[in-house]
């Protein structure tokens, strides 16, 4: 029964997430990301030489997400193997299960983990993913285990909803390509991030209310931001992974909270933030496509409590987002942008990248290459990425998210 009622909470999640993509699509018509940076409003208070990331963090927390809940404990399962001869023999499916919490209402899901046969004989990078389907979706044919603890039966990305989800926001914002993060010499872990918190109002308040013990997490990203630390305490000591070359991906929401991750969090190394948005690398003081404060008052869960109507009713931030990209530095970001996908505004998240540069190189490191907003450089600390498209994942995508991956980390030699 409680297998049944998980599959279709899922199904509602992904029905959701359809009509919010449907319904910015049709606000977003066919429009076009501008190129131009030129006569755009500039970063805003600028970032200095004294430059102070405890001060940060915390005007951050107390004005857009809420504190870090650092305190919250962390423990683990030992793995379980699923599949060790997983992909024809290519490498080894195992699954561990995360507790984040204490007592009661502790919360406890499932992550599946993915390691190529490279990591038998010396340590590889980790991708940790946080997803909008779970993992029966990411690993369709495997039997993991969702959250309630039924082994999976198939994809829940089924019918008209998974048809659409993937038709909108495409083929890889649920299911994996392990094959080609294994050709890369890549690990690959991967749990739905409302699997910890709720993605939905007041359900996620009211899950993190419960927590223990205080401080509490008031925003549902900071408690995703945390769910990839948590996740990433549980495998930096297994000897197939290295501790120091753990990244966070996450797409859209997911992609905010990696961000997030990556500033607040010593165990994730990179961020690969695919269209962020708001919250995000986009300025929370631009008035192209979503804008923060639609943002805060149609998911106001994902902020600090009350945000939303503080926006509406004139609130203009202290800090806007380079600061939370300086907040990375020198530790690699990819920021993945679709020139379609102006609800999440890349023309303001390269401009702010431009201006959390200069952070970068007091750490000394370049942080963005000089060029424009089609220059990838994988290799760059801040790798700014554009492909045509819209508000999705597709393959050239993984192949960006992968090149970012190699260009930074290798297998331990």
């Amino acid at each position: 029964m409680l297998g049944q009622m998980l599959k279709w909470l899922v199904r509602i999640a992904l029905a959701g997430a359809v009509a919010a993509g449907m319904s910015a699509c049709t606000m977003l018509g066919l429009n076009y990301s501008s190129l131009s940076v030129d006569n755009k409003p500039v970063a805003s208070p600028p970032l200095t030489s004294g430059f102070d990331p405890a001060t940060t963090r915390m005007v951050l927390e107390q004005e857009l997400y809420g504190p870090w809940p650092g305190n919250l404990p962390v423990s683990f399962s030992a793995p379980r193997v699923i599949d060790a001869q997983y992909l024809g023999g290519r490498g080894t499916l195992e699954e561990i299960t995360l507790t984040i919490g204490e007592g009661d209402s502790a919360r406890r899901f499932p992550i599946a983990i993915a390691y190529p046969n490279i990591a038998k004989t010396k340590p590889v990078p980790l991708i940790i993913s946080q997803t909008f389907s779970d993992n029966c979706s990411v690993f369709p044919n495997d039997p993991v285990t969702e959250l309630g603890g039924d082994v999976c039966n198939g994809t829940n990305m089924t019918g008209a909803v998974g048809f659409l989800a993937t038709s909108i926001f495409g083929t890889y914002i649920a299911y994996a390509p392990i094959e080609r993060y294994f050709d890369a010499g890549l690990a690959y872990a991967s749990f739905p991030g409302w699997s910890f918190v709720p993605d939905g109002n007041p359900s996620a308040q009211s899950v993190m209310a419960t927590l223990t013990p205080d401080p509490k997490p008031t925003s549902a990203l900071m408690a995703w931001a945390y769910g990839f630390d948590a996740a990433a305490k549980a495998l930096e000591t297994d000897p197939r992974i290295q501790p120091d070359a753990i990244a966070a991906l996450g797409h859209s929401r997911y992609g905010k909270s990696a961000l997030m991750a990556a500033a607040w969090s010593d165990r994730i190394a990179a961020a690969i933030a695919h269209q962020s948005g708001f919250a995000g690398a986009a300025s929370s003081r631009s008035t192209t496509g979503e804008t923060l404060g639609r943002m805060a008052r149609s998911y106001p869960h994902w902020v600090r409590p009350g945000l939303g109507q503080e926006l509406k009713d004139g609130l203009e931030l202290s800090l806007d987002q380079h600061f939370l990209l300086a907040l990375i530095a020198p530790k690699p970001i990819f920021l993945g942008n679709g020139r379609r996908d102006v609800w999440s505004d890349p023309n303001s998240t390269y401009r702010l990248a431009q201006a959390a540069d200069l952070v970068y190189e007091a750490e000394g490191v370049e942080g963005l290459p000089d060029g424009t907003m089609r220059t990838f450089e994988p290799g760059a600390e801040i790798s700014y990425w554009l492909r045509v498209g819209g508000h999705s994942v597709v393959s050239e995508d993984i192949d960006a998210f992968i090149a970012f991956m190699t260009a930074h980390f290798s297998p331990a030699g």
